[in-house]
C-alpha cells in the first residue's frame, strides 16, 4: 500500500477549480485509456458511485469509488472530498481538498492511498512515482481545461 499527495495552486476561485476537479466525466479526458461513468446521475453527494474503466478490451479494469464526504467549498470554507475505492484490484482511497489561496486563487490537494491486489510490497516505491505522475498529469490538465 502507497501513500502521495500532491499540490497545486490554481489560478482560479476555489468554486472553479472544485467544479473541475469533481466533474468526474473530465477525468476519463485526463487519464490516458480511461472512461468513468457516475452513478446515480445527477449532483455528487455521498454515495455517489464513480467508476473509471483503465486499459484496452480483456486488459482493462475497474475502479469503482464511493463518495464518502462531500463538502464544497462555500463561502471562503474550504472543499473536501473523500472517494473509498471499492475494486477488487485496487482499493485505497483519494481525498480532494480545495481551500482559497493567495491573490483569488485556490490551493488543491490531492491525497491518495492505493493498494493494488496481488502487487507485492517491493513495488510500492514504483507504485508511488507512477501515482504521482499519472495523477499529476491528470490534475494539472483538468485545473487548465474548463
Amino acid at each position: 500500500m502507497v501513500t502521495f499527495s500532491l499540490e497545486r495552486t490554481a489560478p482560479l476561485p476555489p468554486a472553479e477549480s472544485w467544479r473541475r476537479l469533481t466533474a468526474w466525466h473530465r477525468h476519463g479526458g485526463a487519464v490516458p485509456l480511461t472512461r468513468v461513468t457516475v452513478a446515480p446521475a445527477g449532483p455528487t453527494a455521498p454515495g455517489t458511485l464513480v467508476v473509471a474503466r483503465t486499459g484496452l478490451g480483456p486488459l482493462a479494469f475497474a475502479d469503482p469509488m464511493e463518495v464518502t464526504v462531500w463538502r464544497p467549498p462555500l463561502d471562503g470554507a474550504p472543499g473536501h472530498c473523500r472517494l473509498e475505492k471499492r475494486g477488487r484490484l485496487v482499493r485505497g482511497w483519494a481525498e480532494i481538498d480545495v481551500r482559497p489561496g493567495p491573490g483569488g486563487r485556490s490551493r488543491v490537494v490531492w491525497r491518495e492511498e492505493l493498494a493494488v491486489r496481488l502487487l507485492p510490497s517491493l513495488f510500492d516505491g514504483v507504485l508511488a512515482r507512477a501515482g504521482r505522475y499519472v495523477f499529476g498529469r491528470a490534475v494539472n490538465r483538468l485545473l487548465r481545461q474548463p
